[in-house]
């Protein structure tokens, strides 16, 4: 069983604006709400799995609602909620909604291998220590898989610490993307 949690707030050790992770009583889905209480994630950004040399991150969707998923070839949760999370990636897309990978702790051969076999349509960042989720502080690097969703305006909204399905983490993903944009127009 998943327990929900409502947050009115992010943490009362960040400075204003900023996001930190908590994650109260240990739960594995974790919503901020209402959008004023969400906190800002600086960008991030890394080498592309796929083409090395080439950078990736959440600057590249600005405006998107962008959907981070840290992941690894070696991680088996990760191999069963691939499909899963490419669906829906397909689905919401029409909703400017991106995708993100964030692949950890792999040898890139086998991080392509793996977005090849399975047809994986976003693109990953290639982080094999996971730097990329320093941005993401107080957040558990140790936890894989992962997914976290970004509103438009690049602050957390949702946080799942383990493997999703389609009808999971689709609906959140809906909510946030028909979210109105804050009057202060924000965003990365």
């Amino acid at each position: 069983m998943t327990v929900t949690a409502l947050l009115v707030g992010c943490g009362q050790d960040q400075r204003p604006g900023t996001f930190t992770f908590t994650s109260p009583g240990g739960q594995s889905r974790v919503f901020y709400d209402p959008p004023v209480t969400r906190g800002l994630v600086p960008p991030i950004a890394g080498e592309d799995v796929l083409r090395p040399g080439v950078d990736i991150g959440t600057a590249s969707f600005p405006g998107q609602v962008v959907v981070l998923n840290i992941w690894g070839s070696w991680c088996g949760p990760c191999r069963a909620e691939t499909p899963e999370l490419e669906a829906a990636a397909r689905a919401t897309a029409p909703l400017g909604v991106q995708f993100l990978g964030i692949d950890v702790r792999d040898d890139r051969d086998a991080a392509a291998d793996f977005l090849r076999d399975r047809g994986v349509s976003y693109p990953s960042i290639y982080d094999p220590p996971g730097r990329t989720l320093l941005a993401l502080r107080g957040f558990p690097r140790n936890v894989v898989p992962s997914t976290i969703v970004l509103d438009r305006e690049g602050r957390v909204a949702a946080v799942f610490l383990t493997a999703v399905l389609t009808a999971d983490i689709e609906p959140t993903i809906r909510r946030i993307a028909t979210e109105p944009r804050s009057p202060a127009g924000g965003g990365p």
